[in-house]
Protein backbone atom coordinates (compact mmCIF):
# COMPACT_ATOMS: atom_id res chain seq x y z
CA UNK A 1 0.00 0.00 0.00
CA UNK A 2 2.73 2.35 0.50
CA UNK A 3 5.28 3.77 3.14
CA UNK A 4 4.83 7.33 4.37
CA UNK A 5 7.96 9.30 3.67
CA UNK A 6 9.60 11.69 1.24
CA UNK A 7 11.20 10.00 -2.10
CA UNK A 8 13.77 12.02 -3.84
CA UNK A 9 13.20 9.45 -6.87
CA UNK A 10 9.47 11.23 -7.18
CA UNK A 11 10.82 14.45 -7.23
CA UNK A 12 13.43 14.19 -9.66
CA UNK A 13 10.40 12.69 -11.86
CA UNK A 14 8.57 15.20 -11.18
CA UNK A 15 11.75 18.17 -11.53
CA UNK A 16 11.94 15.90 -15.21
CA UNK A 17 7.90 16.85 -15.94
CA UNK A 18 7.95 20.56 -14.76
CA UNK A 19 11.05 22.01 -15.67
CA UNK A 20 10.83 21.12 -19.72
CA UNK A 21 6.57 22.28 -19.10
CA UNK A 22 8.11 25.36 -17.65
CA UNK A 23 10.01 26.49 -20.18
CA UNK A 24 7.82 25.10 -22.59
CA UNK A 25 4.86 28.06 -21.31
CA UNK A 26 7.45 30.92 -21.64
CA UNK A 27 7.91 30.25 -24.95
CA UNK A 28 5.18 28.89 -26.26
CA UNK A 29 4.27 27.21 -30.01
CA UNK A 30 4.70 29.57 -32.92
CA UNK A 31 1.43 28.36 -34.59
CA UNK A 32 0.06 28.55 -30.83
CA UNK A 33 -3.78 28.61 -30.90
CA UNK A 34 -6.91 27.82 -28.40
CA UNK A 35 -8.28 24.66 -28.78
CA UNK A 36 -11.75 23.36 -26.99
CA UNK A 37 -10.85 21.18 -24.57
CA UNK A 38 -13.18 18.58 -23.23
CA UNK A 39 -13.92 19.20 -19.53
CA UNK A 40 -13.87 15.87 -18.38
CA UNK A 41 -10.54 15.39 -19.64
CA UNK A 42 -9.44 18.52 -18.21
CA UNK A 43 -11.10 17.79 -14.45
CA UNK A 44 -9.22 13.70 -14.72
CA UNK A 45 -5.86 15.73 -15.93
CA UNK A 46 -5.89 17.99 -12.86
CA UNK A 47 -7.47 15.29 -10.23
CA UNK A 48 -4.34 12.98 -11.65
CA UNK A 49 -1.98 15.96 -11.72
CA UNK A 50 -2.42 16.46 -8.15
CA UNK A 51 -2.71 12.77 -6.71
CA UNK A 52 0.38 12.15 -8.74
CA UNK A 53 2.04 14.72 -7.35
CA UNK A 54 1.46 14.18 -3.66
CA UNK A 55 1.94 10.17 -4.10
CA UNK A 56 5.25 10.71 -5.86
CA UNK A 57 6.64 12.74 -3.35
CA UNK A 58 5.59 11.30 0.26
CA UNK A 59 5.91 7.57 -0.33
CA UNK A 60 9.36 6.05 -0.01
CA UNK A 61 8.37 3.02 -1.97
CA UNK A 62 9.87 4.82 -4.83
CA UNK A 63 13.42 5.17 -3.71
CA UNK A 64 15.86 3.11 -4.83
CA UNK A 65 16.78 0.19 -3.20
CA UNK A 66 19.33 -3.26 -3.23
CA UNK A 67 19.24 -4.46 -6.88
CA UNK A 68 16.92 -6.90 -7.71
CA UNK A 69 14.79 -8.47 -10.92
CA UNK A 70 11.94 -6.38 -9.33
CA UNK A 71 14.49 -3.14 -10.35
CA UNK A 72 14.14 -3.40 -14.04
CA UNK A 73 10.39 -1.69 -13.47
CA UNK A 74 12.66 1.46 -12.48
CA UNK A 75 14.89 1.21 -14.78
CA UNK A 76 12.61 0.90 -17.58
CA UNK A 77 10.16 4.09 -15.95
CA UNK A 78 13.58 6.24 -16.08
CA UNK A 79 14.35 5.15 -19.78
CA UNK A 80 10.74 6.44 -20.36
CA UNK A 81 11.57 9.57 -18.32
CA UNK A 82 14.88 10.11 -20.30
CA UNK A 83 13.32 9.49 -23.53
CA UNK A 84 10.50 12.36 -22.40
CA UNK A 85 13.59 14.19 -21.76
CA UNK A 86 15.12 13.83 -25.28
CA UNK A 87 11.64 14.38 -27.22
CA UNK A 88 11.44 18.08 -25.21
CA UNK A 89 15.29 18.61 -26.25
CA UNK A 90 14.04 17.75 -29.86
CA UNK A 91 11.12 20.58 -29.97
CA UNK A 92 13.82 22.85 -28.01
CA UNK A 93 15.97 22.70 -31.03
CA UNK A 94 13.50 22.54 -33.52
CA UNK A 95 10.37 24.59 -35.03
CA UNK A 96 8.73 24.93 -32.34
CA UNK A 97 5.33 24.29 -34.10
CA UNK A 98 2.28 22.30 -32.11
CA UNK A 99 2.65 19.78 -35.14
CA UNK A 100 6.29 19.01 -33.88
CA UNK A 101 5.18 18.90 -30.15
CA UNK A 102 2.76 16.12 -31.30
CA UNK A 103 5.57 14.42 -33.48
CA UNK A 104 5.68 10.25 -33.29
CA UNK A 105 9.24 9.47 -31.65
CA UNK A 106 10.47 6.42 -32.73
CA UNK A 107 6.79 5.36 -33.47
CA UNK A 108 5.68 5.91 -29.99
CA UNK A 109 2.81 8.44 -30.42
CA UNK A 110 2.12 11.73 -28.60
CA UNK A 111 5.58 10.92 -26.78
CA UNK A 112 5.42 14.04 -24.65
CA UNK A 113 2.02 12.96 -23.61
CA UNK A 114 2.01 9.51 -23.26
CA UNK A 115 5.99 9.13 -22.19
CA UNK A 116 5.40 10.49 -18.59
CA UNK A 117 2.49 8.75 -17.94
CA UNK A 118 3.93 5.46 -18.91
CA UNK A 119 7.52 6.14 -16.42
CA UNK A 120 4.34 7.14 -13.77
CA UNK A 121 2.61 3.79 -14.24
CA UNK A 122 6.52 1.86 -14.68
CA UNK A 123 7.38 3.31 -11.20
CA UNK A 124 4.02 2.74 -9.25
CA UNK A 125 4.53 -0.63 -10.38
CA UNK A 126 7.93 -0.66 -8.86
CA UNK A 127 6.95 0.98 -5.66
CA UNK A 128 3.81 -1.22 -5.59
CA UNK A 129 1.92 2.09 -4.68
CA UNK A 130 -1.65 1.25 -5.70
CA UNK A 131 -2.27 5.43 -5.18
CA UNK A 132 0.02 6.20 -8.38
CA UNK A 133 -1.26 3.86 -10.17
CA UNK A 134 -4.80 4.83 -9.96
CA UNK A 135 -3.98 8.50 -10.07
CA UNK A 136 -1.59 7.84 -13.40
CA UNK A 137 -4.61 6.20 -14.99
CA UNK A 138 -6.83 9.38 -13.90
CA UNK A 139 -4.11 11.90 -15.35
CA UNK A 140 -3.59 9.40 -18.40
CA UNK A 141 -6.83 9.50 -19.48
CA UNK A 142 -7.40 13.33 -19.29
CA UNK A 143 -3.92 14.14 -20.35
CA UNK A 144 -3.60 11.83 -23.11
CA UNK A 145 -7.25 12.59 -24.42
CA UNK A 146 -6.46 16.08 -24.21
CA UNK A 147 -3.90 15.97 -26.79
CA UNK A 148 -5.42 13.51 -28.87
CA UNK A 149 -7.78 16.04 -29.13
CA UNK A 150 -5.23 18.73 -29.94
CA UNK A 151 -3.89 16.64 -32.61
CA UNK A 152 -7.02 15.61 -34.29
CA UNK A 153 -7.50 19.89 -34.31
CA UNK A 154 -4.36 20.36 -35.94
CA UNK A 155 -4.52 17.71 -38.49
CA UNK A 156 -8.52 19.74 -39.31
CA UNK A 157 -6.60 22.64 -39.70
CA UNK A 158 -3.74 21.34 -41.66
Amino acid sequence: MGHLGFSYVGLIYLLMLFIPNIIWSKSQPIDNEKIHENKAFILLERVGQVGCTGTLLIFSDFNITAFSLWSLWLISSFLLMILYEICWIRYFTGEQTKEEIYRSFFGIPLPLASLPVMAFLLLGIYGKVIWLIAFVIIFGIGHIGIHIQHLKAIKRIS
